[in-house]
């Protein structure tokens, strides 16, 4: 049985960085933004499904999936939105298993921004959430993204609450200052995580 660690966060709340620490402790990280692409990814049964739903323009000349296009279509759209994610959901959770089963470290990260909205917590053992105040999440995404303050704000609002995300994290790591700070908090998770499985094993 794998021992799955949960980890999400809000939009810009630093959920990549942290995953990079685990990484570099030498943990095996199933990210479904990664997942997600991989599913639509050329010559895949949901990609040519996609096509056939919302027409061929939404597939490149190299033959991929045209995100932002999609993303348009589908936004202010809830029962495209809705067929689009009864596509992709089972699919996305399906390869997700997969991941996680052959993960070779002694625990494995489940790294999903929607982990707790979609009901990805019942596959952890533990639930941590990178936790940052929404005027940073704001202020970090417009940096990053360069998109419109609107966007941002309302893909803030789709998903859940800080202070609900907070109730339901077994660990909260707080990543409203340093690298350095954020480090020390994942190593000693790693050492919490790792003592669990020698207990657990025990």
């Amino acid at each position: 049985m794998t021992y799955v660690v949960g980890l999400t966060g809000g939009i810009g709340s630093g959920k990549s960085a942290a995953t990079a620490e685990f990484e570099k402790l030498g943990i095996a990280v199933v990210d479904a933004d990664v997942v997600a692409r991989q599913v639509v990814m050329p010559g895949t049964s949901c990609l040519q499904a996609i096509a056939e739903h919302f027409g061929s323009h939404l597939v490149t000349k190299n033959g991929e999936l045209d995100r932002r296009a999609l993303r348009q279509r589908v936004f202010s759209n809830p029962e495209e939105k809705e067929w689009l994610n009864n596509l992709l959901h089972p699919a996305i959770r399906e390869e997700i298993l997969v991941q996680l089963e052959q993960a070779k470290s002694p625990y494995v990260i489940l790294s999903a921004p929607l982990l707790l909205e979609n009901g990805l917590e019942k596959y952890c053992q533990r639930v941590v959430v990178v936790d940052v105040p929404e005027t940073v999440q704001l202020q970090r995404t417009l940096q990053r993204d360069n998109s419109p303050k609107k966007e941002v704000e309302a893909i803030m609002q789709a998903q859940l609450s800080r202070d609900t995300r907070r109730q339901k994290a077994d660990d909260i790591l707080n990543n409203d200052g340093s690298i350095e700070k954020l480090q020390q908090q994942v190593k000693q998770l790693h050492q919490r995580y790792l003592a669990a499985i020698v207990a657990q094993e025990k």
